[in-house]
């Protein structure tokens, strides 16, 4: 436990990150999965829609220092990737 009144208002402000930044996290995998779930799904419309939410939740993360820019910025390509792919395949069936 904290010992001083400083280190006690540190210990209460890294407990309001923590669960900050939990939630933006939290928040971002759920958008990630409503890709994935909408492409197992075979619904097209339903994965664009998806990703269409992903992708600013994605970036709201890395903006916000949970995420770096690169990291954000490379499961947002990969993401798009697999939606196209998905869609191309889907209309050529």
């Amino acid at each position: 436990m904290a010992n001083h009144k400083s280190a006690l208002k540190r210990s209460k402000q890294s407990q309001v990150r923590r669960l900050r930044n939990r939630a933006r996290n939290s928040r971002m995998k759920t958008a990630v999965k409503a890709v994935d779930t909408a492409i197992e799904e075979n619904s097209v419309e339903a994965a664009q829609e998806a990703l269409r939410a992903a992708i600013p939740i994605i970036d709201r993360v890395a903006v916000k220092g949970n995420l770096h820019k690169k990291n954000a910025s490379r499961k947002v390509s990969r993401l798009t990737k697999r939606v196209n792919a998905f869609v191309a395949a889907a209309q050529q069936s």
